[in-house]
């Protein structure tokens, strides 16, 4: 086997190591919050997720995908010796796979994407120094990290205060829930849709411009609104007559609402981390097939399918760990509480995600869940358990680092 062979190979498998960490520990981001309220059980939690993150992957994955590619590190310093970028990559996989392990192990909530950018710079510094770093780049990136908390924050904030006070404080708290959960259902597949149909689909040679694409999710999100209705509607009678106007009968429905709000955030996780190691293994394919530093094109079909499938392998089989933490440690969760912090995040992430932003999913449903819990006060909030997830996050890029500089001396020197 010759030598671009193995490299070949190797990167397909770290990239998929990558991925299934990726999975193993972002799927408490998509799933914690479905968990931990009661709305769903870890069984149907990864089974949804495992749909609609491999979707979201392929849909809309490239946008992103592009960003970590060639943003971080001006991949164009290294037009003179490409095989030296492959093993920065093959290095910054490796490292940021590791890192993502160990820390799924012990259940900890750390960003993805905050391991494969340091990762990158590591390798970047001690390839080329400074001045290969896109610091403008890495500064928008930066940006991001703290207003994807924020936004998803303030997004779960307002949309629980609604909840609370259009619903759960009325004194018919059940019927003023089946008039607004209509609503609720067709915000959800209207903005799905809008994401997936407006140039998301560029991969696939299906382009509509924003009015075809506008006006075909208005279509999309009213037909799926009339078939919730009638669902809740019969939910809502059965609920009514079992708990009349309690919350309880409310906090049931939501139910409903928050495995819908489980499958967009599932979408929009998918949509935007299979960028963290997708991106490095289309660098490396290129390169190998051509023998040149390429310029930036559009990720191949198959490799978002390979990250797709890594990390629904990964969520299935260690997925558990982390959602432990995310979905019962920070505050306490119910359906209507699961449902805000959800479908504020899942906004956050998918307006990211066209933007070509790679924020952290995790950064934004922590902040999410966060913000649900300061409607109710800070007395809500479990301040010792998020001071360990904001440690976590603080060491994650510089490890990343380290370890991408550490495998990438490895591969200069086993190559």
């Amino acid at each position: 086997m010759s030598t671009d062979s193995i490299l070949l190979v190797t990167a397909i498998v770290l990239a998929f190591y990558m991925a299934w960490n990726m999975g193993a520990n972002d799927v408490a981001n998509a799933m914690g919050t479905s968990v931990g309220s009661g709305a769903l059980t870890l069984r149907k939690a990864l089974l949804l997720a495992a749909v609609l993150e491999f979707c979201g992957a392929f849909f809309v994955g490239s946008e992103v995908s592009q960003t970590i590619e060639s943003g971080i590190v001006n991949t164009q310093l290294f037009v003179d010796d490409p095989r030296q970028l492959v093993f920065g990559m093959l290095a910054s996989l490796l490292a940021a796979g590791v890192w993502l392990q160990v820390a799924s192990y012990y259940g900890l909530p750390v960003s993805t994407t905050h391991s494969i950018v340091g990762a990158l710079i590591g390798f970047g510094l001690v390839a080329k120094g400074p001045g290969s770093i896109q610091w403008g780049e890495f500064g928008k990136i930066v940006l991001s990290w703290v207003l994807s908390p924020l936004l998803g924050g303030v997004f779960a904030y307002l949309i629980f205060s609604f909840v609370r006070k259009r619903i759960l404080y009325k004194k018919d708290p059940m019927t003023h829930a089946l008039r607004f959960a209509p609503w609720m259902v067709f915000a959800v597949f209207f903005m799905l849709s809008l994401v997936i149909l407006f140039d998301g689909l560029s991969h696939l040679h299906l382009n509509l411009n924003f009015t075809r694409a506008f006006g075909l999710s208005i279509l999309i999100g009213a037909v799926c609104t009339l078939i919730a209705t009638f669902f809740l509607r019969r939910q809502g009678k059965r609920l009514f007559a079992k708990y009349q106007h309690s919350s309880i009968a409310v906090e049931s429905l939501f139910i409903f609402l928050q495995t819908l709000s489980a499958g967009c955030m599932a979408f929009s996780h998918g949509a935007n981390d299979v960028a963290n190691a997708i991106g490095p293994l289309a660098s490396i394919v290129r390169i190998i097939k051509t023998g040149a530093v390429p310029l930036q094109e559009q990720v191949p079909t198959w490799i978002l399918m390979l990250g797709g499938a890594g990390i629904v392998i990964g969520l299935a089989t260690w997925g558990w760990r982390v959602i432990d933490t995310i979905g019962k440690k920070i505050t306490e969760l119910t359906p209507t509480r699961g449902f805000s912090a959800e479908f504020g995040a899942a906004i956050t992430i998918l307006v990211a995600s066209k933007l070509g932003l790679p924020i952290s999913t995790t950064h934004t449903l922590v902040g999410a869940v966060l913000g649900v819990g300061l409607a109710r006060g800070i007395d809500a909030l479990n301040l010792h358990m998020i001071r360990d997830i904001i440690v976590s996050w603080v060491v994650t890029v510089p490890i990343g680092a380290i370890l991408a500089i550490a495998f990438y001396y490895g591969f200069s020197a086993i190559f």
